[in-house]
């Protein structure tokens, strides 16, 4: 479920940048139907997705708001990309924990 959120994550923030990207005059005003709507389905998927991370993840209801309040900033997906790589190393290390040792005999 994190890795899935991962990329939700990192698409919806480069999508909200190509969105910018029209308001600076950078892309044509001729895309921002498609852009939109492409953008709004990638925020609305980030958001289930950051909901059903924070229940298996077990963050608090802060952290939760935090992860949610940071897809509203430009930019902002690079510190959740790696508070992400973090959960997901942590997770990583409590399965590798969790098999024990492996016996070779």
């Amino acid at each position: 479920m994190l890795k899935l959120f991962r990329i939700s994550s990192l698409l919806e923030g480069v999508s909200y940048l190509v969105i910018l990207c029209v308001t600076l005059g950078v892309i044509s005003r001729d895309f921002v139907y498609m852009l939109g709507m492409t953008h709004g389905v990638l925020f609305m998927l980030y958001f289930v997705l950051s909901l059903a991370a924070s229940h298996k993840q077990g963050w608090s209801v802060v952290t939760w708001l935090l992860v949610l309040l940071a897809s509203l900033v430009p930019f902002a997906f690079i510190p959740v990309e790696l508070f992400i790589r973090k959960e997901l190393l942590k997770n990583e290390q409590a399965d590798a924990a969790s098999s024990g040792p492996v016996n070779t005999h």
